[in-house]
């Protein structure tokens, strides 16, 4: 069934990949900006016992923190390094945060439609109309439709890639199989996957393997230093994706910008938003 989207492609069979002035590795930062619905069991739990509760407070509050407290700790993380991040919007945060969306914009952040709210696509009624709900609120609110896309939890049903090529959605961040961009097969016009991760995901990292507080850091330390030794022959994007009710508190978020004095240190290195990537990786396909 996966060859109905994807071509197998080993990478040692392709034309090494190249960056802008030969740079090593290209990292994308991506910052997961959700909406939970407090009416509902929520998305995902700290306190186990709690989750079977409606209203979920306790689990509400610790995520409700990422959003009055921890978005902005990594924001200043990020602003001090002047790093322009992605972030991946449930577009109700228009409606619900909209300071936090207004600074991403005031400082030229990249929108990522990440669904209308923290609920995977195969349980809405109306797949394409949430989807084309999700553009044309982040439209309207930030002035640009966005070009990429990453599902709630990353779950696609048969037809996402289809409707979000026919939407006008120009990259998806739900396939993690790859260190390169690539074509997924769709019937009308074209969508790009670009290389997002769960290995270097927050969520997995500390809410499903419990690593400790550095464990983010290490890992990133660990695959950068990897991937920095091979864009010497090809370049490798290296993505970071974080939420801030997990990065974003006072005891991981010290760990969270040494990633970044750590990578800032080596030279060969660009940031770059998803819609950069996308339109780097097109030209260099033309080349």
């Amino acid at each position: 069934m996966i060859s109905e989207r994807v071509e197998y492609s080993p990478i040692v069979d392709r034309r090494p990949f190249k960056l802008p002035d030969q740079a090593r590795v290209a990292v994308w930062v991506v910052v997961n900006v959700e909406v939970w619905d407090i009416r509902y069991p929520m998305p995902r739990t700290l306190l186990g016992g709690a989750g079977a509760s409606v209203p979920d407070i306790p689990n509400y509050s610790w995520y409700d923190y990422g959003l009055r407290v921890g978005f902005w700790r990594m924001k200043a993380i990020l602003d001090k390094y002047k790093i322009k991040g992605t972030l991946s919007l449930n577009a109700a945060s228009c409606e619900i945060t909209p300071q936090i969306v207004k600074q991403c914009v005031q400082s030229d952040w990249e929108i990522l439609g990440h669904g209308y709210v923290q609920r995977v696509l195969s349980q809405e009624k109306d797949e394409r109309e949430v989807i084309r709900r999700t553009i044309q609120i982040i439209k309207d609110f930030t002035g640009k439709s966005p070009r990429g896309w990453m599902g709630p939890q990353l779950v696609e049903t048969g037809n996402t890639p289809d409707i979000l090529a026919e939407e006008g959605i120009e990259y998806v961040a739900d396939w993690v199989n790859d260190d390169e961009p690539y074509p997924l097969k769709v019937k009308k016009g074209t969508l790009i996957a670009l290389p997002y991760t769960v290995e270097l995901n927050d969520i997995p990292v500390h809410l499903l393997f419990h690593e400790p507080s550095s464990g983010l850091y290490d890992r990133a330390r660990a695959a950068f230093d990897t991937l920095y030794a091979e864009g010497k022959e090809r370049s490798k994007i290296l993505t970071i994706s974080t939420h801030p009710y997990v990065t974003g508190v006072a005891h991981r978020s010290g760990y969270y910008e040494k990633i970044f004095e750590y990578i800032k240190q080596h030279d060969g290195v660009v940031f770059m938003r998803g819609f950069e990537i996308l339109d780097w990786y097109k030209k260099f396909m033309k080349s």
